[in-house]
């Protein structure tokens, strides 16, 4: 963790002598800076991020709007976090009951449906606890509970674990125990933890799609639940939060648009032969 912070500071002093200022956060990594342009935001997200869809959306955006975004690499907790104590401008997340409290709370504004992926529930291929045969979420964890088998939880209070902890609670366990460990890490270096431990695991889709070869020992064993659909959204701070908060509002405008959704849908398709998100229209058939 010191190290990441000594990262940050010095990230932060070279943004500074750019122009820009960044404010000193306590987030897990740095994340990165698009654009060059006169007017600055800054953005928490995880894996839009870490998986490369940030950057195409953001260079886009500078080029039409002079801009330049500070990307802060954080989970879903954090992020919103990050929101509340006006140390961002805007974040993208996946906690549906989170982000409209915050809307509630009055500390964050502009919920905007942005797109969707899914959940995946991934193991050994010898799949020990069976749950290739389950018939829900739930089902497979209690499976996986009852067998005593491995299981990799981030346990960071990402959208991802949030997610994990309600299909616990829909199966009536309370993980505990040495099958159950705890990375407290983002989503693919989590994915390796299970390789390495012959864990199951809760992957993002896009996440498995691009880096499922870090993982050559795990397959996906459980897919389908639409309770594992997993819905994003943006959300900017207050009007008046501070100068750049209209920047990126209009960051969302744009990643809300046609030419940002397409962006969006197509992303990943030419490398994988499939994309890694879904868009906007999409999604909402999810969004409750």
């Amino acid at each position: 963790m010191r190290r990441s912070f000594l990262k940050l500071v010095v990230l932060a002093g070279a943004v500074a002598t750019a122009g820009l200022v960044l404010p000193v956060l306590a987030a897990d990594e740095t994340g990165a800076t698009y654009g060059a342009g006169k007017n600055s935001f800054s953005l928490a997200t995880g894996s839009p991020g870490e998986l490369g869809l940030l950057r195409l959306l953001a260079e886009e955006f500078a080029r039409r709007a002079d801009a330049r975004m500070v990307w802060v690499k954080a989970g879903t907790g954090t992020s919103l976090k990050l929101l509340q104590e006006k140390k961002v401008d805007m974040v993208m997340v996946h906690a549906p009951a989170q982000v409209d409290k915050a809307i509630k709370d009055g500390w964050a504004a502009g919920k905007t449906l942005i797109g969707s992926n899914e959940f995946y529930i991934v193991g050994p291929k010898s799949d020990p606890a069976g749950i290739g045969q389950a018939t829900g979420a739930a089902d497979a964890y209690q499976r996986i509970a009852r067998a005593g088998a491995r299981f990799v939880s981030r346990g960071d209070n990402s959208g991802t674990h949030q997610k994990e902890m309600q299909v616990w609670q829909k199966a009536g366990i309370e993980p505990a125990g040495a099958w159950y460990i705890v990375t407290k890490d983002f989503m693919t270096a989590s994915l390796k933890r299970a390789n390495a431990e012959g864990a199951y695991f809760m992957s993002d889709s896009s996440t498995w799609i691009m880096e499922k070869g870090v993982a050559p020992d795990l397959v996906i064993l459980f897919r389908g639940d639409k309770f594992l659909v997993n819905t994003y959204h943006a959300l900017t701070a207050p009007p008046g939060a501070s100068a750049e908060r209209d920047t990126a509002e209009k960051f969302v405008a744009f990643v809300a648009s046609p030419d940002g959704q397409k962006i969006i849908a197509a992303y990943g398709r030419d490398r994988f032969g499939e994309a890694l998100y879904n868009d906007e229209a999409y999604a909402r058939q999810f969004d409750h």
